[in-house]
């Protein structure tokens, strides 16, 4: 069982155990010592601020994920859960009585969450729920005597333990649903999940919604009666992505009413959006307002308000054309905080709740990932800067405070290559965002090696955070440029939907553009260029080494270049049949975005193919269909699978393995004999 140190006061180090030893260039190894920070959350009294670490567990090869506090003042941090098992989405009651979390721990498998309680008077943390599903979010009443959960339904085709033990043959697979498969769920049946309320008092749990669509991000009206909630409901759910909100009374038996009747997306639940939240007098609800649904996801997500009895939603960001994220009341429901997403950038804005400009409350060159409103109006957010990795901090009086640090002592461990925000002008003209990282020991007037390496999305962006990934190539020698092309967000919508059925193309021409930057300023060897991505950043590093010739190495993770072999075979039939249409219907468009394969005969760059073995986002087979048309052509290649892997690598050991990999073979290609690398 997990002790849980606050309650005796344990004031524990933070980070890596202060060093005198020179820093050195970061390695895949030290990066299994840096600490991820998250999910920074106020206590009632407004005095203590908890949040989650996670890390790697290098003898377990696992992550292991952690509750910790921090006093708002800045004056002590208490790790709260210490055993292997990972702790997460912890809360206080209101009341302040409690500190609670999630974790799966005695329950033999992960994913397969409880919800646990923590009475802050002493004591042990107890498992409140037992349930044969799990537990994926949770929010506590303002009276702190109950709980709103979602709870995920038991796989009804999975074995339990004892029949595992014994060896029984596992049901077979029956798929009747229009989309039928989900990365990490694996083949999708009837499983579902839906929300409840917890009596703490009683231990009483009782059931408010069922059916065959499944409900998200609960958020409870101030006096307590009544929880708005997300789904996606309509004949059948897997053909439509609109999310609308519905509220309930909670209690059993009690019927949903539907608040927003849009054909798009309210507060779908994504990173994007957030939960829907009621202002602090009960009579009006925020939330994100998704684009129509012919945009997918290129389109611009805005702030919004609407009546908790229902109505019209009044857009409080509509001439903003920049996406915004996870709103929160002030606490005299005037005003509504956000993030703001903009070029680079993920900075804390609010606007007027009856609408009006729009402030930018903490802006500058950072991308805040999280924040939280505190019950005295103060504000913590998690933090991250290009050499600062993320961490929680308070906010107040314009400056910014820091809380946790958790990375403090693992940086001065480690050097870093200097990071640069620069601008590149395109083929066509179009002004191009993106960084320059210098290697580690970098002497002006000196070419080196460099690598363009590419996000995945294509909706997303870097941005003015800690990349260890470029800092693991920098600390190796290599200069790294980082192209925004045209697909990005934080451009605006027009930036983001240029590539709209037409991947590889105009994309391919912005992330040229950094390369050329970087040579013109005399700091990449235009002889040792490299490039490489995961995701849709292989799918267009697979693009660039079909149509372009000056790259001498390339890595493609988990990418596509037949496009058609992903219908029915990845998780995208809605997608897909949006933006291309169908395959036999515009084979045209399937054919132009499928470039890359059907022009692998251009190909010369040796190429590292990489995917997990069960990722059912871009699955293996595409990743084995790019790899054996280059061993048809005999162009230098070589396919790593990762055992158990989904679409993010996260087993330690293969975390490392892939860094590692990534830096033999840029080594092998691109450091020809004589050439110099910084910092080695």
């Amino acid at each position: 069982m997990k002790h849980l140190l606050p309650l005796l006061g344990l004031l524990l180090p933070l980070g890596v155990a202060a060093q005198t030893t020179t820093p050195h260039p970061l390695t895949a190894r030290d990066l299994q010592q840096l600490r991820d920070v998250k999910d920074a959350h106020f206590s009632p009294d407004g005095q203590w601020v908890t949040y989650v670490v996670s890390q790697a567990d290098t003898a377990a090869d696992k992550g292991n994920a952690d509750v910790w506090m921090a006093r708002y003042d800045g004056t002590r941090n208490l790790r709260v859960t210490t055993s292997p098992d990972n702790e997460t989405a912890p809360r206080f009651s209101p009341d302040g009585l409690y500190l609670s979390f999630l974790s799966s721990r005695g329950e033999g498998e992960e994913g397969h969450a409880q919800l646990w309680l923590l009475n802050r008077n002493g004591g042990e943390a107890e498992k409140v729920t037992k349930l044969k599903g799990s537990v994926s979010d949770y929010v506590w009443a303002p009276d702190g005597k109950r709980l709103a959960l979602i709870i995920r339904d038991a796989d009804p085709d999975s074995l339990t333990a004892v029949q595992k033990a014994r060896k029984k043959t596992p049901p077979v697979i029956v798929v009747d649903r229009f989309q039928f498969k989900q990365d990490v769920d694996g083949y999708l049946n009837k499983q579902r999940q839906h929300l409840y309320v917890f009596d703490v008092t009683a231990r009483k749990l009782s059931k408010l919604t069922s059916g065959v669509y499944d409900e998200f991000a609960p958020s409870w009206s101030p006096d307590g009666k009544q929880l708005v909630f997300v789904s996606k409901r309509g004949d059948d759910p897997d053909r439509h992505d609109n999310f609308d909100l519905y509220a309930i009374d909670a209690t059993p038996g009690a019927q949903a009413r539907q608040l927003t009747s849009t054909d798009v997306a309210d507060s779908a639940p994504s990173n994007w959006s957030g939960r829907p939240v009621w202002s602090p007098d009960g009579k009006q609800i925020a939330f994100v307002e998704g684009a129509p649904k012919d945009q997918l996801v290129y389109g611009l997500h805005q702030l919004a308000v609407i009546p908790a009895t229902g109505g019209t939603p009044k857009l409080l960001t509509s001439g903003l054309d920049r996406n915004t994220l996870k709103p929160q009341w002030s606490k005299d429901g005037k005003s509504i905080y956000f993030l703001l997403e903009d070029d680079r950038a993920q900075v804390l804005a609010r606007v007027p709740a009856s609408g009006g400009k729009v402030e930018r409350v903490l802006d500058g060159k950072r991308d805040i990932s999280e924040f939280e409103v505190g019950p005295k109006g103060q504000v913590v957010v998690v933090n991250s800067e290009p050499l600062q990795p993320k961490e929680v901090f308070g906010f107040e009086k314009k400056d910014l405070r820091p809380l946790s640090k958790q990375n403090d002592a693992w940086l001065k461990t480690v050097q870093l290559g200097a990071v640069e925000p620069i601008q590149a002008n395109s083929k066509d003209g179009t002004l191009v965002s993106g960084f320059l990282v210098k290697p580690v020991g970098y002497q002006a007037g000196q070419k080196y090696p460099t690598v363009l390496r590419i996000h995945g999305g294509p909706v997303s962006q870097f941005a003015y955070s800690f990349a260890p990934e470029w800092q693991v190539l920098a600390g190796h020698g290599y200069a790294v440029v980082a192209s925004n092309p045209r697909g990005s967000s934080g451009r605006g919508l027009e930036y983001c939907r240029a590539i709209y059925a037409d991947w590889g193309n105009k994309d391919s021409e912005d992330a040229l553009s950094v390369v050329d930057y970087a040579v013109q300023q005399g700091i990449a060897d235009p002889a040792r260029l490299g490039v490489g991505g995961w995701s849709y950043g292989g799918i267009l590093t697979d693009h660039l080494i079909a149509r372009d010739k000056r790259f001498k190495a390339a890595t493609s993770g988990a990418g596509i270049a037949n496009v058609l072999a992903g219908y029915g075979t990845d998780q995208y039939i809605r997608d897909y049949e949006t933006e291309l249409g169908t395959p036999w219907e515009h084979t045209d468009v399937w054919m132009r975005i499928s470039y890359p394969f059907f022009h692998a005969g251009q190909i010369s760059t040796p190429t590292l193919f990489l995917c997990g073995e069960k990722d059912f986002n871009v699955p293996l087979l595409n990743t084995e269909q790019m790899y054996q048309a280059l061993q048809s052509l005999k162009v230098p290649t070589q396919l790593i699978i990762y055992p158990g892997q989904f679409h993010g690598i996260s087993k330690p050991s293969y975390v490392k393995d892939r860094y590692d990999r990534y830096l033999a073979w840029y080594d092998k290609y691109l450091k020809a004999s004589g050439a110099t690398a910084g910092g080695q």
